[in-house]
């Protein structure tokens, strides 16, 4: 027996109404699948680069401590990689933000403005390795020391920007902000030592050793600077350029 087809009436009835329920229940569902998608790989891309910073700076301290060939090809690598990952970032960044909403669309903004600090921690790693690779004296002991510090802070203060990125937790950036003038300490009191040696022949060669400072430093001012967004992330506004709030949090 043939089956039994439905009439045209029927058929006209039935199927507005099953598409639009369709339509309704699909759209919602692509568009949360869309802003999740866009949101977690840039994210991802975010947490990478907090990971290759940190890394970075960490290759900075060995380099520093024996001079080690690997280190300094590594913070090389770092650094490429984190230029990778900003123009990656920087080209997803305007399409993906179309597709979601506002609370999304702030924390997409806070990923550029994450990447564009750690693309430039990258170069400063490499630069303070510059300054160093083709001198031929050791290092004076008591600038390693104070050089290596310095290392060792930054990589610290990595690592907790890229905990409280992760786990959007405002106590990792009060780390950061407390450890900042320890740097800045540091780093005065390398200039001032050597400001306060007679302008001789080593006093000049030494020029290099104060570069190297100088960009470890401003290492510290981008890692403020992350610490600053994290507050962003975990209140929804900016706390950047509120400068007394941050300084008492």
């Amino acid at each position: 027996m043939a089956r039994k087809q439905p009439s045209p009436s029927s058929r006209t009835k039935r199927r507005p109404t099953s598409t639009r329920s369709r339509a309704t229940e699909a759209r919602p569902r692509a568009q949360a699948r869309n802003e999740d998608l866009a949101e977690d790989e840039l994210t991802a891309l975010v947490v990478r680069g907090c990971l290759i910073a940190r890394d970075a700076v960490f290759n900075v301290r060995d380099y520093l401590a024996d001079g080690s060939r690997l280190a300094f090809l590594a913070i090389k690598d770092c650094e490429k990689e984190l230029d990778q990952i900003e123009r990656k970032i920087d080209d997803q960044l305007p399409e993906a933000i179309t597709r979601v909403g506002e609370a999304k669309a702030r924390e997409l903004l806070a990923c550029l403005k994450f990447i564009t600090d750690l693309e430039r921690i990258g170069d400063l790693a490499y630069s303070a390795v510059m300054q160093l690779q083709s001198r031929r004296e050791k290092l004076p002991a008591a600038d390693s020391r104070q050089l290596i510090e310095m290392a060792a802070l930054l990589c610290e203060m990595l690592e907790q920007v890229h905990q409280g990125f992760l786990q959007r937790d405002v106590s990792h950036a009060q780390t950061v902000l407390q450890s900042d003038p320890n740097v800045d300490r540091l780093c005065h009191s390398l200039f001032q030592r050597h400001l306060a040696e007679p302008n001789t022949p080593s006093g000049q060669q030494n020029f290099d050793i104060l570069l190297a400072a100088q960009a470890l430093e401003r290492i510290g001012d981008h890692a403020k600077n992350l610490a600053e967004e994290l507050y962003g992330l975990s209140e929804g506004r900016s706390l950047r350029h509120n400068a007394r709030k941050l300084s008492t949090a």
